[in-house]
Formats: C-alpha cells, sequence, structure tokens
C-alpha cells in the first residue's frame, strides 16, 4: 500500500514535504479548514517549489468554503508550480462549516462544484451559477499563470473520483463503499469498472516492546482523533441524536466530559468557538483519560508491526490504496515510522 501524511497549513510545512520526499513517501496533504488552520493553497505553493516528485494534496475543501472558479484557478495554478503532481480532496466542508457554526453543504452541491472543478481544471467550460444568473466560464489566462494540461484530481461514481474518508478503518464499511461507487458508476457514461484511488486518513503508532497499547504515548499519538470525533458528536448531539446513539454508555459520558471541559453545552449557539480550538493539534494531558481505548481502537492504527501489517493488508484488500497518516507528536519521527513500514 502507498503511504502519505497530512499535517495543518502552518510555516515550516515545506520542510516536512521535503522530509516526506526524501522518505519515498507518494503523497503529502494539508488541511483546508480556515478557522483552524493557515491556508492550504499558500503552503501548497511553498511545497511545489521545495519538492519534485511527491504528490501534493488539499483534503479537503469545499463548495461551502469556495467558489469553484477561485478553488479551480487555485488548483491549476499549483499545478503549474508542480506539474502533475496536484490532488484535491472534495467534502461537504463538516469540521470547516462547523468551526464557523454553521451546516455542512448538501451532496448535491458537493456534486456540482466536482463537476465544475474537474471541467475547468481539464481546460473545459462549465456553468456558473449566482442566484437566477446563470454562465459558461472558462479559464482565460492559460499558459504560465495555470497549467490545465496536466489534471489535478478531485469526488466518486457518477463523477469517476476517487474516495477520501477519516478515521475509517473498517474494511466491511469500505468493501460497501467501493460496492455503491461502482452502482452509481453504472449510470453514468463512464468505465464502471476504471480503477480511483481510495485514500484513509489516520494515526499510526507503533508499539515498543511490552509498551501498553492505551498507554499515555498511544493516547497522545491518537488523542487529536478521538477528540475530534467527540467535538463532532458534541456539536451534532442535539441535530443529530441518532449519531450519539450509536456511541457505548462509556463514549457518551466522555462526550458530556469533553462539553464540560470546554464550558459550553450542545446546544449553545457559540458553541462552535469552544469545541474547535486545537483541532487535530497535540492534546493536553490532562484529557487524556477522553482517549477511549474503543475510539482508538476504532479510529487509529496501534500495535506492533506484525499487528499493524495485518490490519492495513485487510485494509489494502478492502480497496484502500494509500494510508494517510495525520502525525502531531513529532511529524519527521512518524513520517519516518510509516516509510520503514510501508516503503
Amino acid at each position: 500500500m502507498r503511504a502519505g501524511v497530512v499535517v495543518a497549513p502552518q510555516p515550516g510545512v515545506e520542510e516536512l514535504a521535503a522530509r516526506a520526499e526524501e522518505l519515498g513517501l507518494h503523497s503529502f496533504w494539508v488541511n483546508d479548514t480556515p478557522m483552524v488552520h493557515g491556508d492550504p493553497f499558500v503552503a501548497l505553493s511553498l511545497c511545489a517549489k521545495a519538492t519534485s516528485r511527491i504528490r501534493l494534496g488539499i483534503g479537503v475543501t469545499s463548495p461551502a468554503l469556495r467558489s469553484a472558479p477561485a478553488a479551480a484557478s487555485g488548483l491549476a495554478s499549483l499545478n503549474a508550480l508542480a506539474p502533475g503532481r496536484i490532488i484535491c480532496g472534495v467534502g461537504t466542508g463538516n469540521t470547516a462549516r462547523r468551526t464557523l457554526g454553521m451546516q455542512p453543504t448538501t451532496a448535491a452541491r458537493l456534486e456540482n462544484f466536482t463537476a465544475a472543478l474537474q471541467d475547468l481544471c481539464a481546460g473545459r467550460s462549465s456553468e456558473y451559477r449566482e442566484g437566477g444568473r446563470v454562465r459558461d466560464i472558462r479559464f482565460l489566462h492559460t499558459g504560465a499563470h495555470v497549467n490545465t494540461a496536466d489534471q489535478a484530481a478531485a469526488v466518486a461514481g457518477r463523477r469517476g473520483a476517487g474516495l477520501i474518508s477519516f478515521g475509517l478503518l473498517d474494511p466491511t464499511a469500505w468493501h460497501t463503499l467501493h460496492d455503491n461507487r461502482r452502482h452509481a458508476a453504472q449510470t453514468a457514461p463512464r468505465d464502471p469498472d476504471s480503477h480511483t484511488d481510495s485514500y484513509v486518513v489516520t494515526s499510526l503508532h507503533l508499539l515498543d516492546e511490552d509498551e501498553d497499547p492505551h498507554g499515555d504515548a498511544a493516547r497522545d499519538a491518537t488523542g487529536h482523533l478521538v477528540l475530534s470525533l467527540l467535538a463532532f458528536a458534541a456539536d451534532t448531539a442535539a441535530e443529530k441524536p441518532a449519531f450519539a446513539e450509536q456511541l457505548s454508555p462509556e463514549e457518551r459520558e466522555a462526550v458530556r466530559r469533553f462539553l464540560d471541559r470546554r464550558g459550553t453545552t450542545a446546544t449553545a449557539p457559540d458553541r462552535h468557538t469552544k469545541l474547535y480550538p486545537n483541532y487535530l493539534g497535540c492534546i493536553a494531558p490532562q484529557d487524556r483519560d477522553l482517549v477511549l481505548p474503543s475510539l482508538m481502537n476504532t479510529l487509529a492504527l496501534v500495535g506492533t508491526r506484525d499487528d499493524l501489517l495485518d490490519r492495513i493488508t485487510r485494509l489494502e484488500q478492502a480497496g484502500i490504496d494509500e494510508l494517510l497518516i495525520q502525525p502531531v507528536i513529532d511529524p519527521p519521527t512518524e513520517m519516518a515510522q510509516l516509510a520503514k513500514l510501508l516503503t
């Protein structure tokens, strides 16, 4: 299986990208969450100049954040700096919207946005709409400014795009996702059996000999993923009670404690300002007790070398092409561990 990393866009990110390339990793991604992290297009511009081979990705942008022309211009401009190396994941903007106190966008808008990105980044015209006004648009400044010859990848099924998921490590769920994608592809004028890449974002912690799989080191390495789920559960408890009902009693109690510690409630209108600071960053030691073993096992890869290789093999058999880790404790060391494990 191929290997890559996802990090927050921030000063010095280009040094991590260069190191990832030296380690032989396949891709290097940055988040697009404007109220939490820096700008991904600025960060990847630096990474493009600091590298020559590694693929550079935005994981993920959304029509709830950017217009299709603005996003396509950013991607095609990056593609001029790093021809053929740019990847773009697209989503409904779940966290990026919730950090604004807003709802994610709809699946229909997501598909229209993806289609526009695919067309514009391939040099084709696309329909652009504002209210009742509709116009066909295309890049008018090709050449040195933007690169539409080497396409930037963008969503699945009808659009013929790949899949990217955060913390989904259940092989059965991935088999279902791929079956659904193939079924959707049959309704479009595309080859339903054509291959598209699938990515899973997680965290990886290689246990030392006799190390506790749920000890402080493992909790610190995976806690940012667990707390991201607790933040989502806390933020959506009132509007999506069905999600909370899927959690165990212990996990629901962790959500309650998470809300208490952040000094907010599940219905406070400004809860987004309390739940998401330091989102996907290193956790505080006092929050280690919130990193429950059940959630660690669900969202992250923790184990001995043989344990990890076994789980990764089963994910690969379920159709995952690339494992993306999100390192927060010591990114260079964690990237080196991943490279040693998979490259």
